[in-house]
C-alpha cells in the first residue's frame, strides 16, 4: 500500500470550506491579499462545525474564516476549473499546515490565536458601535437558549415570537449600517456574521 506524502490537488479540503484565520494571517488582510469582502465572522456561541470532534457545537469564542461560494462552503479562493488555490503563495496558516494524510498539525490549531473583528478593525472604526450594539441585542447565548426551548417547551408560539423579535432587531441594525456605510452583502457578513434568520428559520418552520 502506497502512503501519501504530498498534495494531489484534488480540492477536497477546499470544497469543505475556507480556513479559519489566525494571528499569523493578519498581514494577509493588512496587505489586501484577503479583503473584508472575503470574510465571514462566526460569533461566540454560534453553532459551528468542529472537525476534530466531527460535531456541530457552539463556538467557544469568535473567529473569522474565509467565506464560501453561493450557498456552498467551497472556499472563495479555490479555482475548480483548474484545481488550484488562487492565493497559493499567500495562503493562510491552516492551508499551509493542512495535509489530508496527516491532519494533526492543523487540528492542533483549532481555537488557538484565532483572529476576531477586534483584532482586525481599528478602535475608531465607526462600525465598532454597531458591532457592540448587535452583540448586545442579538447574542447567540439567547438564540441558542430559545432554540432549546423551541424543542422542549409546550408554548412554542411564545418562543417563536421571541425568536422573531431577535430576527427583526438583527435585520434592522444591519439595514441601518448598510444604508449609513453602503456595505456590500459580503462585507456585512464580516461585520455582523450570518443573519439570524438563516440560523433559526428552519427551526421555526419545523415547530410551527
Amino acid at each position: 500500500m502506497t502512503t501519501q506524502t504530498e498534495c494531489k490537488r484534488c480540492g477536497t479540503c477546499c470544497l469543505k470550506g475556507g480556513p479559519v484565520l489566525h494571528t499569523e494571517d493578519l498581514h494577509l488582510i493588512r496587505s489586501a491579499i484577503i479583503s473584508f469582502d472575503n470574510l465571514v465572522t462566526i460569533r461566540k456561541n454560534e453553532l459551528a462545525y468542529r472537525p476534530d470532534i466531527d460535531k456541530v457545537v457552539p463556538a467557544e469564542n469568535e473567529f473569522i474564516k474565509i467565506g464560501g461560494k453561493g450557498k456552498t462552503w467551497e472556499c472563495l479562493f479555490y479555482d475548480s476549473t483548474n484545481p488550484a488555490c488562487l492565493i497559493h503563495e499567500n495562503r493562510p496558516l491552516e492551508c499551509r499546515l493542512l495535509e489530508c494524510w496527516n491532519t494533526a498539525p492543523v487540528t492542533e490549531m483549532i481555537g488557538k490565536e484565532c483572529l476576531t473583528r477586534q483584532d482586525i478593525l481599528p478602535a475608531d472604526d465607526p462600525l465598532q458601535k454597531y458591532i457592540s450594539a448587535h452583540e448586545e441585542l442579538c447574542p447567540y447565548s439567547e438564540i441558542n437558549r430559545l432554540l432549546d426551548l423551541l424543542h422542549s417547551s409546550g408554548n412554542r408560539k411564545d418562543v417563536i415570537g421571541q425568536l422573531s423579535s431577535l430576527v427583526t432587531k438583527d435585520l434592522a441594525l444591519r439595514d441601518k449600517a448598510i444604508r449609513e456605510f453602503n456595505l456590500s452583502v459580503n462585507r456585512e457578513l464580516f461585520y455582523f456574521g450570518r443573519p439570524v434568520f438563516q440560523v433559526i428559520d428552519f427551526n421555526i418552520e419545523k415547530y410551527k
